[in-house]
């Protein structure tokens, strides 16, 4: 049973388009750049509040649903960049907290999340092969591309470590040094604030307040790395 409020990886139901604004439909202004968001449901919870802020800036889209982990995510991605779909002039990217995360198919937790008994997703090293593949894929679409480093994972978390969110940052960030893509550090933007826009103990994700702290960052990420001239409309 998935958690209350949680859109777990997949295309988004019908239900979650209808109800959730970050997956409402998005009319373009042609005058505007167009921007896509691609993560995980940390990212659900921000789209619509970036899309707000970069109202009058940049024509905000999200992929359909959650992007789950990196293999999803390389399964996915042809789909999700097809040309029917447009082109992008930047393409704002994350994974992690589900390579990360640790599962028992005899888990009583949401997602059956097991850190004790548990397989690990994706090692860090896996993770990073897999964002090296992503990376050439993004690449192509010659978008401008900045990757969201992914956010603290909370003491009390059942199926993730605390640390692991640091070694996987590192992980990632070595594959976007090399391929010079730009870093939006949402981890340093809610590092020592889990306490107080975590959902709840234990949960990566956030509070609505916590949202918002992130739709901002994630605006002012965009908006800054927007092609020159572009952000200014």
């Amino acid at each position: 049973m998935a958690q209350k409020g949680v859109i777990t990886p997949g295309e988004a139901s019908k239900k979650d388009r209808k109800t959730n604004p970050a997956f409402a439909k998005s009319v373009d202004d042609p005058a505007l750049p167009r921007v896509l968001i691609i993560g995980d449901s940390i990212s659900i919870g921000y789209t619509a509040g970036a899309r707000e802020n970069l109202k009058g800036v940049a024509n905000v889209h999200r992929v359909p649903g959650n992007a789950g982990h990196t293999g999803m995510g390389i399964t996915n991605l042809d789909k999700w960049l097809h040309k029917k779909n447009g082109s992008w002039e930047l393409i704002h990217f994350n994974w992690g907290l589900w390579d990360l995360c640790y599962r028992h198919p005899e888990s009583k937790n949401q997602g059956k999340r097991d850190k004790v008994r548990g397989t690990l997703t994706h090692s860090p090293e896996k993770y990073a092969a897999n964002l090296e593949t992503i990376v050439k894929r993004l690449k192509e679409t010659g978008a401008t591309l900045v990757f969201a480093t992914t956010t603290p994972v909370p003491a009390g978390e059942f199926g993730r470590k605390v640390g692991d969110d640091k070694i996987y940052n590192d992980a990632a960030l070595a594959v976007m040094k090399k391929h010079g893509i730009k870093v939006n550090d949402l981890h340093a933007v809610m590092a020592g604030k889990m306490n107080k826009f975590g959902k709840k103990p234990g949960d990566v994700h956030f509070t609505t307040e916590g949202s918002a702290l992130l739709a901002e960052a994630v605006a002012k990420g965009i908006r800054k790395n927007l092609p020159k001239g572009e952000a200014d409309n």
